[in-house]
């Protein structure tokens, strides 16, 4: 068996491609089927295909087909067109890291494999970029924490400041005379 060489024209994808392909849907991180296809270097309807043929390996956790509702949503943020105008007759698939990684076994190619690894890459980076912005944000609910009981002492601190700044009240003037 012949062993392909893979030049590094082939295996560069820029990581910046893939980390804006990378989209938020039904609270998972997916990626389109457009946009892999691009990645992978084949045509969209070629990926579909290949997909369908093992479907068995694509549960509903690797991959969904996008609602209308959501298919007008991303129409609306990336200005694809309109259907009957050229545009797609069917919703979308979106695949998730594991239907990505999936495609990597379905689409049999060396530029898939680079290309599977780069996403997967992608995918550990946001993973860990999300896990730093917790700890952050666990570390700044506990600063707000420590900060609202040093309100409540510096409000009474200012208060009694103000008391001791504040003018003597003139004693009351007996009534009466004065011998």
């Amino acid at each position: 068996m012949r062993q392909r060489t893979i030049s590094k024209e082939q295996s560069f994808v820029p990581a910046e491609r893939i980390e804006r392909s990378i989209l938020l849907i039904r609270g998972k991180k997916v990626m389109l089927d457009a946009d892999l296809a691009e990645l992978y270097d084949v045509e969209t309807k070629a990926l579909n295909r290949a997909v369908k043929r093992n479907r068995e390996r694509f549960p509903e956790d690797f991959m969904l087909q996008l609602t209308f509702q959501e298919v007008s949503a991303l129409r609306c943020q990336f200005g694809t067109s309109n259907i009957g105008r050229g545009g797609r007759r069917y919703s979308p698939y979106v695949f998730t890291e594991q239907g990505v990684a999936m495609l990597s076994t379905v689409l049999n190619s060396a530029r898939a494999i680079q290309v599977n690894i780069a996403i997967m890459r992608a995918f550990v980076k946001l993973r860990e970029m999300l896990s730093a912005h917790t700890e952050l944000r666990q570390k700044l609910a506990e600063l707000e924490h420590k900060l609202e009981g040093h309100d409540g002492q510096i409000r009474s601190l200012y208060d009694a400041i103000r008391q001791l700044m504040a003018p003597p009240l003139p004693k009351p003037r007996k009534i009466g005379f004065r011998a």
